[in-house]
């Protein structure tokens, strides 16, 4: 079995030695330990350091893109690189190494998929009582939105068996402890916590500026990843608030009335860290994605089918080929960029029973969470790919629980690619 260590790093050339001693060499219960370096834009030496000091494998980011875009980055690689565990730590040396054994028991043991270092926060002392108390405070929000029972929620240290490692896809540019969490909770993964050990504090935290700042955009990314998994409940809940706003403020003398109902909206997304796709003719590389839906050309009009994101009836038709047949679909929307350098394809209704969607290349309105290449160079394009059928097709594309990476040709109108497991995709489309 292959344990990998992944550290996401920005500017850590002089924390970095410390926080590699600390890590071990060799781990009970696996044949291969490989260390792993997400470099997320450092200016500094961390590249350099990483390499002197022998990690096995480098991901460099070419610019800054937050912690949690480095997380993912670190992740998609070690799958790539086939590691059956993945485990995460600070570049800080905020853990400690030793307890990496400890960690990853409950996996080896096949008790968990998932398992959170807990720092039992209330003897850090380097924590104030006011970040104690909101540390407490905040894991039982996450505890609640996700079901789970995990005491530290916003812990770095954590590890991730294969299976659990693949149906991860965070979209916060923040920080990916606990939307992990809530996805994890919401998908039924196996999650489990162990007590571990810190080290003494070595520098004040760099992810978020204020105290103020770090409880309003977690505060947003729970309530966002809540209502991606429990969308009736929240937007019920919000009408029905709505509701009660509006029948207060009517006063005695209205004499009745209704109150509009939001109506859930959105599907499922997943995304992976991009490979780097080769120069030359328009193309671009891939990952699964938000659902690509088009938009109006700048200074258009947009249409009505178009702002109830209904894609049906227009002559564009496209194809998605898998090892057990292949899925047809006709009469949606398209639009192409000058030169071909971007290209939209959406075909079907996002919420319907199917729908076909693909943004490639870098247009206004591109792929959202696409990130820079693993290993560095430069990536010729965004591009994002949604596929489904219901109704008793065989040929679903799941992007809840897989990634996939492609290269897309905007001007011959194919993409081809595979599957993180291996599985040849490939497909057409025509304007």
């Amino acid at each position: 079995m292959k344990l990998i260590i992944q550290i996401p790093c920005f500017n850590e050339a002089a924390q970095l030695p410390q926080t590699l001693a600390d890590l071990p060499r060799e781990v009970e219960g696996f044949d291969v330990v490989e260390w792993l370096v997400i470099d997320d834009g450092s200016t500094d030496e961390t590249i350099a350091v990483a390499r002197q000091l022998g990690v096995h494998h480098l991901v460099r980011l070419t610019n800054n893109k937050g912690l949690a875009a480095g997380f993912q980055a670190g992740i998609d690689t070690a799958l790539k690189l086939g590691a059956d565990v993945i485990v995460n730590t600070d570049a800080d040396n905020q853990y400690y190494g030793a307890d990496i054994a400890k960690l990853v028991r409950p996996i080896l043991d096949g008790r968990a998929d998932m398992v959170i270092g807990d720092r039992e926060v209330s003897g850090i002392e380097h924590f104030s009582p006011l970040k104690k108390t909101l540390q407490k405070l905040g894991s039982w929000v996450v505890r609640q939105a996700s079901s789970t029972s995990v005491p530290d929620t916003t812990s770095g240290f954590r590890a991730y068996n294969r299976e659990a490692a693949i149906q991860i896809m965070v979209v916060s540019r923040f920080t990916y402890t606990l939307e992990t969490i809530i996805q994890a909770g919401k998908l039924l993964v196996a999650i489990d916590h162990v007590a571990i050990r810190t080290n003494p504090q070595t520098r004040e935290s760099r992810l978020f500026p204020s105290m103020g700042a770090y409880v309003r955009r977690n505060a947003v990314s729970i309530f966002r990843i809540y209502a991606q998994y429990e969308p009736l409940r929240v937007f019920w809940s919000l009408a029905l608030l709505v509701g009660l706003v509006v029948a207060s403020c009517s006063g005695p003398a209205a004499t009745g009335g209704a109150t509009d109902s939001i109506a859930p909206s959105g599907s499922p997304t997943a995304s992976a860290s991009v490979a780097s796709a080769p120069s030359g003719s328009p193309t671009a590389s891939a990952s699964v994605g938000s659902p690509a839906v088009s938009h109006p050309s700048p200074g258009a009009t947009p249409s009505a089918s178009a702002a109830q994101g209904d894609f049906t009836g227009g002559t564009a038709t496209a194809s998605l080929t898998l090892p057990g047949g292949t899925v047809g679909y006709t009469g949606g929307s398209c639009e192409h960029g000058p030169g071909n350098d971007w290209v939209a394809v959406n075909i079907g209704q996002p919420n319907g029973p199917e729908y076909f969607g693909l943004t490639a290349g870098r247009s206004p309105y591109g792929a959202s969470d696409v990130r820079t290449a693993s290993g560095g160079g430069t990536l010729k394009g965004d591009a994002v790919l949604i596929t489904y059928r219901h109704a008793g097709s065989a040929f679903v594309l799941d992007h809840d629980s897989a990634s996939v990476f492609l290269f897309v040709d905007t001007s011959g109108g194919t993409f081809t690619g595979h599957l993180a497991d291996g599985t040849n995709v490939s497909g057409t489309f025509r304007c």
